[in-house]
């Protein structure tokens, strides 16, 4: 992910070490005398043993892709299960909680976001380009991942642990510091107003982006958070 125009690939999740603990299946002996039952129908093939971590990716991309359906409806445990076809046992070998889920989705997003503020930090010097490049890459990225922008907006963390929403009030925050920080560089380069009220700007551009993303959640995916991005732009920076 390089680029510092907002046009990242959709999400793939990382998961960490955990593997499950479903043997591969293993066909029955045969005694020596049996003869071979050529009329037999062929056998299943035999279920592969998941990679290390392998089934804690399926939960969590399990779990964005449920969070796209446009009604939004609570997710339980026991509907991502059924999703998975595994027991809900199995689901908390992984993850202890459904919390912890959320927040393996939270880290995805924290991880990915920051990832290309600093990509774009680092191949954009001038501080206005920075912040047009950064608020690209959110629209973008919520409108690839449209079950992320509902944990983005805390929709979908509506009646979970009360943690869940601190931990992304503290990711918007993280972002509105970053979009302060090229405001400010930008002041240096002389291209933003140098008595402009950075904090303030930098709070209307974030909740400019907060919108975007509400609008798109709650229109069922079908408004883009793009639309009108270049204009909202041009009246936030100049």
């Amino acid at each position: 992910m390089t680029q510092s125009n907002g046009d990242q690939p959709e999400a793939v999740i990382a998961g960490g070490a955990d593997d499950m603990d479903t043997p591969a299946d293993t066909p029955a002996d045969t005694p020596a005398d049996t003869p071979a039952d050529t009329t037999a129908a062929p056998a299943a093939p035999a279920r592969k043993r998941p990679r290390p971590g392998e089934r804690r990716i399926q939960i969590l991309q399990t779990l964005a892709t449920m969070l796209e359906q446009p009604r939004g409806e609570k997710i339980t445990t026991a509907a991502l299960a059924a999703r998975l076809s595994v027991s809900e046992a199995a689901l908390y070998r992984h993850f202890a909680s459904k919390a912890q889920m959320y927040e393996g989705l939270i880290g995805f997003i924290e991880q990915t976001v920051f990832g290309l503020i600093n990509q774009i930090a680092d191949k954009e010097e001038h501080g206005l380009r920075q912040a047009h490049a950064i608020v690209r890459m959110l629209l973008s990225f919520a409108e690839k991942n449209p079950g992320m922008t509902r944990v983005l907006t805390g929709e979908a963390l509506v009646g979970e642990h009360e943690r869940l929403q601190e931990r992304i009030n503290q990711v918007v925050d993280r972002i509105e510091a970053s979009l302060r920080q090229c405001l400010k560089v930008a002041v240096t380069q002389a291209e933003f107003p140098a008595d402009a009220d950075i904090p303030a700007r930098a709070a209307l551009i974030m909740a400019t982006v907060q919108g975007q993303w509400h609008r798109y959640a709650k229109s069922g995916f079908r408004k883009s958070p793009s639309d009108h991005a270049e204009a909202h732009l041009r009246v936030l920076l100049g």
